[in-house]
């Protein structure tokens, strides 16, 4: 695709990158044939093509306006356009640069921008968001219906960790609403890392990953919470920590971004680059060990949810469902498991009915196996899955864990 920025392009962040991006689509449209929006709304400017085509109108000078920042707004970042494309387009980094742009260029109304940063002093916040999540189960009875069903059904109580006496040392991100929405996640990820003969070390000065405020569009907020968690991070990794664990496959697809977003910032560009080499899901973790010495023999009938963050930002769809298969769990097929649930960050609450139709989607080809329960990745897929009151959705360690009795 020929390109032809203008002067004020040019200047934004990541102008090159931009421009690059745009030439390597060449139009084909496979992109929307696996674009949960297109597929919904049937709108050319609501797949991947047509959002390409209004960021290089917009980029070239030409109109921008509340339909152009719309029709991006209602894009997942699922990142499947990315899996299904020939060429290689790298669709979500240009995402970032014209979502950047279009708050420059076609400011939002009112409304917007006070739930925008309602979200980003709420959400990024692990103690704040987990005292209102409690303040919020004491009066669920009164609370509207759509606000309930984002408080999670079951939670179950962090279990005691183990100290830390393996030589082999891992950090864990603990995350901002995991704590407040499954307590026990990362205590039974612990805990089975420990059976393994892994310890988990604490970095308690690490925070939110900085995906929250970067994908909302507070860009140089994002970069600092990374920046942050660099440096807690880093007296660890010079001691030999080999990984960077993370139970939330949304947390872990923007740590392993740390090197490309810090790439031009001379004091954290190398050790960006070298956090993201050390991120791993945890099932990359878990999938290279022995896992027979866990002494389990899976007894459920599962689905597997595998959230977009894990198979299409990642790339390690089919590795969560190996570990489960190696430990004897019986998995139900999942048609489309490619589609998004339509959780997707904070679209759930910033695009409600879209974000519904996908989840209610999702659920029936999640459940047209007879599964007794569903498992994901991640957490902000799990309670979206989980607030429709159909099968119980959790955390696929936690059922690994109690099955280690």
């Amino acid at each position: 695709m020929q390109t032809n920025l203008s002067e004020a392009a040019r200047k934004l962040p990541g102008a090159e990158i931009a421009e690059s991006v745009l030439r390597t689509c060449v139009h084909c449209g496979f992109c929307n044939a696996t674009c949960p929006t297109y597929q919904l709304l049937g709108d050319e400017l609501d797949g991947p093509r047509g959002r390409i085509y209004l960021m290089k109108q917009m980029l070239e000078g030409g109109e921008v306006s509340a339909s152009t920042r719309m029709h991006l707004d209602r894009c997942l970042t699922c990142r499947n356009c990315e899996t299904t494309c020939p060429s290689g387009v790298q669709y979500h980094k240009l995402l970032d640069i014209g979502r950047a742009a279009i708050e420059q260029w076609a400011p939002r109304p009112l409304g917007e921008v006070l739930q925008r940063a309602a979200l980003r002093a709420v959400v990024p916040r692990p103690t704040l968001f987990k005292t209102l999540v409690q303040m919020g189960e004491a009066v669920r009875p009164v609370l509207p219906e759509s606000l309930a069903a984002k408080l999670p059904r079951h939670k179950s109580p962090a279990k005691p960790r183990p100290t830390s006496q393996h030589a082999r040392k891992v950090l864990m991100l603990e995350g901002c609403v995991q704590p407040g929405f499954a307590p026990n996640t990362n205590a039974a990820a612990a805990r089975v890392l420990d059976r393994l003969g892994i310890s988990v070390v604490p970095a308690h000065e690490a925070g939110c990953c900085g995906a929250v405020d970067f994908h909302l569009n507070a860009q140089d907020t994002g970069l600092d919470r990374a920046r942050r968690n660099i440096d807690a991070w880093w007296p660890a990794i010079e001691t030999g920590a080999e990984a960077i664990v993370q139970t939330a496959s949304g947390c872990g697809a923007f740590v392993k971004e740390y090197g490309f977003v810090l790439r031009d910032d001379p004091a954290y560009a190398a050790k960006a680059a070298r956090v993201s080499a050390l991120a791993k899901d945890l099932a990359e973790v878990l999938r290279t060990e022995p896992l027979e010495r866990l002494g389990i023999r899976g007894d459920k009938r599962l689905a597997f949810h595998c959230p977009c963050t894990l198979q299409h930002a990642q790339k390690l769809g089919g590795a969560v469902e190996g570990v489960l298969s190696r430990l004897g769990f019986d998995l139900t097929p999942v048609p489309d498991s490619h589609l998004c649930c339509g959780s997707a960050g904070t679209y759930s609450l910033t695009q409600p009915e879209l974000s519904r139709k996908l989840r209610d989607n999702k659920l029936d080809a999640l459940e047209s196996g007879k599964p007794e329960l569903i498992v994901t990745a991640n957490i902000g897929c799990q309670t979206h899955l989980d607030g429709a009151g159909r099968t119980p959705v959790r955390h696929w360690i936690e059922i690994v864990e109690e099955a280690i009795g």
